[in-house]
C-alpha cells in the first residue's frame, strides 16, 4: 500500500525526524528483547486468556485480530515456539490468509488485574499435524487449524497503557445499553429492516452453539 502523500509540514516523514522529538531508548530497554521464552514469559502465557495478534496484508495494510481462550489455551512447545487453535469464526480469515502471505506476526498477551503485557514477534505458519490438533480438543471437537510462532523477540511491555487506561477497573466498565449492540449496529449499518433483537438473537445462538 502506497503510503498517503501530504504537504503537511507537521508531519514526520522519518525515523531521523522522530528522534528529533524522541530520546534514544535506554540501554536497559533495547536490551530487554530475547529470542526465547524464559520461565517468566511461558509463566504468563500459561495464565493469559487473551492476546491481540498483529499481521500484514498482501497489500501491506496492517491488521490486528483477538484470540480469546481458558487460561493457557496459548501452548507453549519449547523455548521458541508457541502453538494456539484457530476456532470456528465468520471465515472472513484475515490472519491466517494475511500469513500465507507474510508469516511475520506479533502478539500481545494480556493476563486480567495484571497491568504489564507480553510481547512476542515472530515468524507464523498454519498447520493441521495430528498430533497439535489434538492438543487442542475441546469437548470432543478440534480446531479448524493451529498456529505455530517460532518467537524471535520476546519481552514484557510496561505497564503505563494499562494504568493509563485504568482497564481492569470493574468501576470503569461500561453500563450496559449505554452502546448499542451488534445487532443494532448491524441493523443501521445495512439498513435492514429486520428488528435489531432478531438479529442479536441470531448472533448470540451462533456464539453458543460454535464457540469451538
Amino acid at each position: 500500500m502506497d503510503d498517503i502523500p501530504t504537504d503537511d509540514p507537521s508531519q514526520l516523514a522519518d525515523e531521523r525526524a522522530l528522534r528529533t522529538v524522541y530520546a534514544q531508548p535506554s540501554k536497559p530497554v533495547v536490551e530487554k528483547s530475547f529470542a526465547a521464552l524464559d520461565k517468566h514469559s511461558q509463566r504468563f502465557i500459561e495464565l493469559s486468556p487473551f492476546f491481540c495478534i498483529g499481521s500484514s496484508r498482501p497489500d501491506g495494510l496492517g491488521d490486528v485480530s483477538p484470540r480469546g481462550g481458558e487460561p493457557g489455551f496459548t501452548h507453549v512447545l519449547d523455548d521458541r515456539r508457541i502453538a494456539f487453535p484457530d476456532r470456528p469464526g465468520n471465515n472472513r480469515l484475515d490472519t491466517l490468509t494475511n500469513i500465507m502471505h507474510r508469516s511475520a506476526v506479533g502478539l500481545l498477551f494480556f493476563v486480567p488485574g495484571v497491568d504489564e503485557m507480553l510481547r512476542v514477534n515472530g515468524v507464523a505458519s498454519v498447520t493441521l499435524q495430528d498430533d497439535l490438533v489434538n492438543r487442542f480438543v475441546h469437548d470432543g471437537k478440534p480446531p479448524r487449524s493451529v498456529v505455530v510462532v517460532e518467537t524471535h523477540e520476546v519481552y514484557f511491555h510496561c505497564s503505563k497503557a494499562l494504568r493509563r487506561s485504568d482497564l481492569w477497573n470493574p468501576d470503569k466498565r461500561l453500563p450496559k445499553g449505554s452502546f448499542p449492540t451488534l445487532g443494532q449496529i448491524v441493523r443501521d449499518q445495512f439498513r435492514l429492516l429486520i428488528p435489531a433483537r432478531v438479529i442479536d438473537f441470531a448472533i448470540g445462538r451462533d456464539a453458543k452453539k460454535n464457540l469451538y
